[in-house]
């Protein structure tokens, strides 16, 4: 894998795992303590990683790969692209 662009935020890591024969699933863990789990940490899909064509993928869920996103506009927390309309997008971003 590639140099990931992402520092985790504080009180986060960040897991690899093997998904399929050339892909690679980028889990985020956050450590804070929830009563629901008995305070273990909570883990969600990042998103994934060709190997083979070098490339990140935004995630459906976390047994399903989207399509491929420019690693620049991924957030440290996921490789989700966020669907704004217009004015949406000038108040967030």
């Amino acid at each position: 894998m590639t140099e990931f662009p992402h520092k985790p935020p504080k009180g986060y890591s960040y897991e690899i795992e093997s998904f399929k024969r050339n892909v690679i699933a980028i889990w985020i863990y956050n450590h804070y303590r929830f009563v629901y789990n008995h305070g273990s940490p909570v883990r969600s899909i990042w998103g994934f990683y060709n190997t083979k064509t070098k490339s990140y993928h935004a995630p459906i869920n976390a047994k399903t790969i989207g399509s491929v996103v420019d690693i620049e506009s991924t957030t440290p927390y996921s490789a989700m692209q966020l669907n704004l309309n217009p004015l949406a997008h000038a108040l967030y971003t």
